[in-house]
């Protein structure tokens, strides 16, 4: 892939996305946090669109409200990676993301230490 590779993920309304805001850190959403600030700074386009925070994202895409409805919320996340859905029912992992990109997992993996300051 290259670097105008886009990646999209949807995911379930959550109150923030650094998973750093509830009574307890959601390690999951650290990662995947950490890996999409990992692949901007590599200059691709890659963003997350919450549910309550980003309705009218998951509107613009028929085929992801179609796969909504037949599948329900637990079909959340869903990836997509340049208009194609490539995953569903969780984030996709750190190597699943190097593979898709072409990057090592050391560049997308950084220190999650700095979003807990946040």
């Amino acid at each position: 892939m290259s670097e105008n590779c886009e990646i999209k993920i949807y995911e379930k309304a959550l109150c923030c996305e650094s998973g750093v805001c509830g009574p307890s850190v959601d390690p999951e959403l650290l990662r995947i946090t950490t890996v999409i600030r990992g692949l901007n700074k590599k200059g691709f386009g890659a963003r997350r669109y919450n549910l309550s925070m980003h309705p009218m994202e998951f509107a613009k895409n028929p085929g992801l409200t179609e796969l909504m409805k037949e599948k329900g919320m637990s079909v959340l996340p869903v990836t997509l990676m340049n208009g194609k859905i490539v995953k569903t029912g969780e984030y996709p992992s750190t190597e699943e993301l190097s593979t898709w990109t072409g990057l090592q997992t050391e560049e997308l993996e950084g220190s999650n230490d700095k979003l807990l300051t946040l």
